[in-house]
């Protein structure tokens, strides 16, 4: 039996239409997302980065959501310099003083040299709308609420587990990856739904053992058709985070015939990319919201 897809496309439009223009309408003036994206020269190569951010911006726009993209280029001198890093801190420093800008997001990955998480906490947590600020990750880990920011690709994926109605108590879910953009924060998110979990990395020995256990497994390596259906647990919930360019064509981290074993399985493309852009339209609409309350009380 194949498995059932689970369709982040689809939800994330239905999102679109309901939860996110209810959230806009409670948001109120006009709110403003302002993304930073860095790369090494000035050239105009269309990179995966670019076509990320354009996706962004369109879901802006269709959300009447003002979006600002602020494009820094440096030399390797600069970014070996430290030039770089100062100057982002000045760029970010600036947004944070505005309060026409919402929320704040550097698009990731940064170029070699340049101290991502340095830069990232220079972003005011309150602007923070990725949650991965130390502060944000912080509260995440220890005290984390659903009104609070959490970083958007876990929290796409704990709406699709949620929109199939699947029950994660008590279930084993194994994360493989351990990044602070989706395996840390996903294993936080699933403790907090009482699943078991296990994050596994380039130095777990005897995957396949680990991963023959899932009922519910989270791969985000970016190695195209990494996990193979011999390594899958009949039933199990399979999302795929990866993105992988092969052949001018986007495949994800799982190969296409573990949907003979799994019971669900998201698409690449169509899958978890619909849904980590959604739930930061989310987060932004939340930020606005937050701060408009916090505006009505200090009246």
């Amino acid at each position: 039996m194949a498995a059932k897809i689970m369709d982040g496309k689809k939800l994330a439009i239905e999102r679109r239409y309901h939860k996110l223009r209810d959230l806009r309408g409670q948001a109120g003036k006009k709110p403003c997302l302002a993304i930073i994206t860095v790369s090494m020269y000035s050239n105009e190569i269309d990179t995966a980065g670019d076509v990320y951010v354009r996706s962004k911006q369109q879901a802006c726009a269709q959300l009447n959501i003002d979006c600002i993209v602020i494009k820094k280029s440096y030399s390797y001198e600069e970014i070996k310099g430290k030039v770089a890093q100062y100057d982002l801190a000045n760029t970010i420093a600036m947004l944070n003083e505005k309060d026409s800008i919402t929320a704040i997001m550097v698009q990731l990955p940064l170029p070699v040299g340049i101290d991502s998480r340095a830069v990232l906490n220079r972003i005011s947590p309150s602007k923070d709308v990725d949650g991965l600020t130390d502060v944000n990750m912080g509260t995440l880990v220890t005290h984390w609420t659903y009104r609070d920011i959490a970083p958007c690709t876990p929290s796409g994926i704990m709406e699709l587990l949620i929109n199939e109605r699947i029950n994660l108590k008590g279930k084993e879910a194994v994360i493989i990856g351990r990044s602070n953009i989706v395996g840390k924060p996903m294993a936080a998110l699933l403790l907090r739904e009482d699943c078991t979990v296990t994050i596994c990395h380039s130095y777990t020995e005897n995957l396949a053992q680990h991963t023959r256990n899932a009922d519910i497994l989270i791969v985000a390596v970016g190695k195209a058709g990494f996990i193979t259906k011999d390594m899958v647990k009949p039933g199990a919930v399979v999302i795929d985070v990866g993105i992988n360019r092969i052949d001018g064509k986007i495949v994800g981290d799982v190969s296409p015939d573990v949907a003979e074993v799994a019971g669900y399985m998201t698409p690449v493309p169509g899958g978890v990319g619909p849904m980590t852009v959604s739930c930061l339209m989310e987060n932004v609409l939340n930020i606005a919201i937050k701060n408009k309350q916090e505006k009505v009380r200090n009246l």
